[in-house]
């Protein structure tokens, strides 16, 4: 008899258990979607992300592209967004009426704009900005060659990295590697600029009638300022033409830019 009693309290013991284990994996499957009581369930999800991903990479294929083919595209790219960055920008009002590159008053001398502007000068401050785009704008015509030899002279290890990387990573390359030269080769041509469009002499007369004005002697050296700037200008119209030939392949109009740039689908 007590052996009996024995096998039922065990029964009635197990029953129990089972019960709670199964409320548990009830609470866990409600509150994460996963059924424990179903491992096939989750091996399954695990085959679901492996084939997600092995769909991801197949938008990616590269064949046979070597470094110097995947670095011939790079810069093809780079050289057409200059060729019509210069165009776009090197023309009457290509600087002073696009938002993108506009030149503004540096970031030192704008307590005098204001405090022309208050004294009824605004035309005055409106001048020297409108010249310092005048002068990015005549300037830029020269860029051409000065940034078509900074791409062909760079050297790409890493060319598949950046054709992999984001819309602009080869304008960005691009910049990292070259801006100190290119400052050095392009600032002779904005400083001709500045005086041929009279940019000099306006800035000049701006400063000491605020200095006179307010006591103080503010200078600054607008070459190097407009210099930077205009070559930040070329870069983001760079920039601009990279994104579109990626993601665009209309844009891709040589046979390179098509085989490159066409082997990793957006």
């Amino acid at each position: 008899m007590k052996k009996t009693y024995i096998v039922a309290a065990g029964l009635l013991f197990s029953i129990s258990t089972q019960a709670q284990i199964g409320d548990i994996f009830k609470a866990v499957k409600d509150k994460t979607g996963i059924d424990l009581s179903n491992p096939k369930t989750q091996s399954s999800t695990t085959t679901t992300k492996s084939t997600q991903t092995t769909t991801n990479n197949s938008n990616i294929n590269l064949g046979s592209l070597t470094s110097t083919q995947i670095s011939s595209g790079l810069k093809e790219a780079l050289n057409l967004g200059v060729k019509e960055g210069v165009q776009k920008l090197g023309v009457t009002d290509g600087f002073l009426k696009n938002e993108a590159v506009k030149i503004l008053m540096p970031e030192k001398l704008r307590k005098i704009d204001t405090t022309l502007r208050s004294l009824g000068m605004g035309s005055l401050a409106d001048q020297g900005v409108k010249l310092l785009n005048r002068a990015a704008e005549d300037a830029v015509t020269e860029a051409t060659p000065i940034f078509a030899n900074a791409i062909t002279s760079m050297t790409i290890t890493d060319a598949k990295n950046i054709l992999l990387g984001s819309d602009n990573a080869a304008t960005t390359y691009l910049q990292t590697k070259t801006q100190s030269q290119l400052f050095t080769a392009f600032q002779p041509k904005v400083q001709a600029s500045l005086g041929k469009v009279g940019a000099d002499k306006v800035w000049s007369n701006l400063i000491s009638k605020y200095n006179t004005l307010t006591g103080q002697s503010v200078t600054t050296d607008l070459n190097e300022y407009v210099t930077t700037e205009t070559i930040n200008g070329v870069f983001k119209m760079v920039a601009e033409k990279e994104t579109g030939i990626r993601n665009n392949s209309a844009l891709r109009t040589t046979s390179i830019l098509q085989q490159v740039f066409g082997a990793v689908k957006k």
